[in-house]
């Protein structure tokens, strides 16, 4: 077998994709950009080479604070003169009395062993630092010694360079991928080979945002998500996190409707940390803060603990009226019931423990405890029944690659750079909205199973290997899809991918365990459930789509065999 061509990067690659950067960012956002931002782009772009990589790579690693002594880039010809090209220019600066404030930074680019022979330690305050983690160590410095007499120390025998502009270089970075979790990482996996984007004309690229606000709402939003991480990893008090969190709400902007969903997620995130720590009041008054899923059922949940039960009656309806998804759906009816029957001492049954309750039984051999969905496979295999496992892949698989052209479009103005890996507005409302009418004409072109069959096989074919957030790629997907085709009818096949479109997030998920079909064209989709295990709502929602379309679906419930 001849194997992948090994790909060699060009010596200053990192400093290409820089470069691009930039020139991307000022041709779709130079309008957003403010003085500081273009100051620092074009006093970089007038740097020497040398000192243009040096600070690329300072960029591209942690921390703000690097020793010029480990530095090692063969590609960089003169590093000291690179170094000193970005101490006169301002791009870092030495260390000095006045990093005191990022003195864990600062001390944290040594190693224990260095710090305890570097730091103006008396004898008497070694011996029992020694026993101590590098943490310890850092922390009796900063607040036992003199910062000026520790940096002095330090710096005596090398040189301690802190890395300037990085708001701007980060500003720079977010206006590219429009978050904070991507980085330059993804051109180095593109240009190896390890992922393949989809190619877009890049004159059709959109900007992601509209206005300076609209990048700082987002922005602020991201940040004080990971401040949020950081005062949890920082083992902060859970009061003092809610008190910050609500002062934060109080005094922060009116927020553009971009950062409205990272807000509502950092809200829910918050309202959970606070359930876990056992402030169940607290944790209502920050979930107040959103109607996002999960922060309406998680109020129902707390106002019944706390003995409103009108307010949670209430709730329930509200959002009966309007569910989001099909966890708020069945959640809103069934505890509404489970209010009602407690005043009434009546038991009730969640909807999906009476859709379990009334599913097919089968026996399993023991053996197959943890492989329960291998050994329902095995019965119907015995059965003489053909059987796969299913569950979300294939179904995500067809609706990548009956809609793949649709989802890509760059004319939507959903694909902002070229390593983008889905729309932005996928997971949103907008998907559907924006869309609707391609996706109901695709389906009206494909009108025989023959068109569906020539369709998915050319895009298959062409889009192999190509990175689609619904496509997960294999040699089987492609003989499941087609499988599917051959066993549904086509309206079928269109209310589905329909159901899947006007929610992406949450329907290209909850599809059953299996497809199990034999040659006589009988077919079922088996959704498998061990004795301990229970129906999710997503699941059952499928299970009662496929019912009222007439698809075939169905729970089998498994019973051991000792």
């Amino acid at each position: 077998m001849v194997g992948r061509q090994k790909t060699i990067l060009t010596p200053h690659y990192y400093l290409d994709n820089f470069r691009y950067v930039l020139d991307f960012v000022k041709r779709l956002y130079g309008n957003l950009l403010n003085d500081a931002e273009w100051d620092f782009i074009h006093r970089f772009e007038a740097l020497p080479l040398d000192a243009q990589c040096l600070y690329v790579r300072f960029s591209n690693r942690k921390g703000l604070f690097f020793r010029t002594t480990k530095l090692q880039y063969n590609e960089i010809t003169d590093l000291p003169a690179a170094v000193d090209a970005l101490i006169s220019s301002g791009f870092v600066e030495r260390l000095s009395a006045h990093h005191e404030l990022m003195g864990e930074a600062a001390l944290g680019v040594f190693t224990k062993p260095e710090l305890l022979n570097l730091l103006p330690l008396e004898p008497e305050e070694s011996r029992p630092l020694a026993k101590e983690k590098k943490e310890g160590v850092v922390r009796y410095a900063l607040h036992e010694l003199d910062f000026a007499e520790i940096v002095t120390s330090l710096t005596t025998h090398e040189t301690v360079v802190k890395m300037n502009f990085e708001a701007e270089e980060m500003m720079v970075k977010y206006l590219f991928f429009g978050n904070r979790g991507s980085n330059m990482t993804e051109f180095v996996v593109r240009d190896l080979g390890m992922v393949n984007f989809e190619r877009y004309d890049e004159s059709k690229l959109t900007a992601r945002f509209r206005t300076r606000k609209e990048v700082e709402d987002k922005l602020l939003i991201s940040l004080t998500n990971e401040e949020f991480y950081e005062l949890k990893e920082a083992e902060t008090p859970a009061d003092d996190i809610y008190n910050w969190f609500l002062n934060w709400n109080e005094t922060r902007p009116e927020l553009t409707e971009i950062a409205i969903p990272g807000y509502q997620k950092l809200v829910c995130r918050v309202g959970a940390f606070l359930e876990r720590q056992k402030l169940p009041d607290q944790a209502l008054a920050v979930y107040e803060l959103s109607d996002r899923v999960p922060a309406r059922e998680r109020r129902v949940r707390l106002l019944f603990k706390n003995g409103s039960i009108d307010e949670a009656l209430a709730l329930c309806d509200e959002i009966s009226v309007n569910p989001l998804n099909a966890e708020e759906r069945y959640f809103a009816t069934d505890f509404r019931e489970k209010i009602l029957g407690l005043s009434e001492k009546k038991r009730t049954r969640k909807a999906t423990t009476r859709f379990l309750s009334d599913a097919d039984s089968v026996n399993i051999p023991a053996a197959y405890r943890h492989h329960v969905e291998a050994g329902v496979m095995n019965y119907y295999l015995e059965q003489d029944f053909d059987a796969a496992f299913t569950e979300n892949y294939p179904w995500r698989g067809l609706f990548g690659l009956v809609f793949w052209d649709i989802i890509y479009d760059a004319n939507v103005s959903a694909i902002h750079h070229p390593l983008q890996r889905a729309p932005s507005d996928f997971y949103l409302p907008d998907f559907y909205l924006k869309r609707e009418e391609l996706l109901k004409k695709r389906l009206t072109e494909l009108d025989t199973k023959d068109a569906w069959r020539r369709h998915v096989g050319r895009m298959f074919n062409a889009k192999y290997g190509i990175t689609n957030v619904l496509v997960d790629w294999s040699d089987e997907l492609l003989r499941l899809v087609q499988q599917m085709i051959d066993l549904l009818d086509i309206e079928q096949l269109r209310l589905i991918l329909l159901e899947m479109a006007r929610n992406v997030r949450e329907h290209t998920r909850g599809f059953p365990d299996l497809l199990v079909w034999n040659e006589r064209g009988d077919y079922d989709f088996v959704e498998v459930k061990s004795p301990t295990d229970h129906l999710g709502p997503q699941q059952l929602h499928w299970l009662e789509f496929f019912q009222t379309i007439g698809v075939r679906g169905k729970v089998v419930r498994v019973i051991w065999e000792l």
